[in-house]
Order: C-alpha cells, then sequence, then structure tokens
C-alpha cells in the first residue's frame, strides 16, 4: 500500500542547501553511499515511487552544467549507478538516479516524524558527513 505522498508521485526528499562550489564534494558524498551494484541500504526495505533517488537542482537534466557534474561523479564510482531525467511519478529502481528540476518539483516538508531519524536497517550506518538527524536514505533535493 502507498503511503498518501506516494498516491501523489511525490518521493521522500531531504531538502539542502548547497553553495554550487560544493556541489561536486557532495555529489561524492552522494554515490559513496550506493554499494558496487548500485544498490542503496534502504533498498531492501523501502521499495516503490515514494523511496526512488532523485537529485533536485536548477533546470534539472537540462541543467548542462551540473548534470555533466553528476554524471562525472557517478562515473568515478564505477558508473553503477545510471543518471536519467526524471520527469515526475517515476518508480524506484536500484542503480538509477533520477535528476529533477526543483523548480517544477520543489521540496515540499514531509510529516513530522520523517523529520529526526537515521536509517533504521543493517548497513543504513551513514556517514558522519550526515550529522545533524533528519536525513533518511539518500534521496536528496537542492536550491542554489
Amino acid at each position: 500500500m502507498k503511503d498518501e505522498y506516494g498516491k501523489l508521485g511525490h518521493c521522500e526528499v531531504v531538502g539542502l542547501n548547497i553553495p554550487q562550489s560544493s556541489f561536486k564534494d557532495f555529489c561524492k558524498i552522494y554515490f559513496s553511499l550506493y554499494d558496487k551494484k548500485g544498490n542503496r541500504p534502504d533498498q531492501l526495505g523501502d521499495r516503490g515511487g515514494e523511496y526512488r533517488s532523485i537529485i533536485g537542482y536548477p533546470g534539472g537534466y537540462s541543467n548542462v552544467e551540473l548534470t555533466s557534474i553528476v554524471k562525472e561523479v557517478s562515473e568515478e564510482f564505477g558508473g553503477v549507478v545510471q543518471v536519467v531525467e526524471g520527469k515526475g511519478n517515476e518508480e524506484d529502481r536500484r542503480g538509477g538516479t533520477w535528476v529533477m528540476d526543483n523548480g517544477k518539483f520543489p521540496f515540499q516538508m514531509g510529516e513530522l516524524y520523517h523529520q529526526f531519524h537515521d536509517g533504521f536497517a543493517p548497513g543504513e550506518n551513514y556517514p558522519g558527513e550526515r550529522e545533524g538527524g533528519g536525513i533518511r536514505g539518500v534521496e536528496f533535493f537542492f536550491t542554489f
């Protein structure tokens, strides 16, 4: 059964403001969270479109500068995560990250109970860069 936000085509994300000068470094952290087969640690339990991996930034996939950085870093990590254009309401899939236009698909605050927890499943021990709580999975949404 899909959560209410899943029925609307939404997915769980984390809203972050990242300086554009730090975007590549952030992408390195992002892709380091996947295993060598392109799996996220939470994908064994959390499945479906509401758990798909997305990256959102101005212009989305058509933003050549940022999309080239995302693809370049994905390749540095073995290219096991395919970077594709997101158009909304996609399904989750292993080894894939949807790139969204955060102007068309803006961040929206989710339920309060989702705000301050980390992973629950084995393997969801996230790195120190994620200190501060409120981060779950590897879905991120950027604004510059």
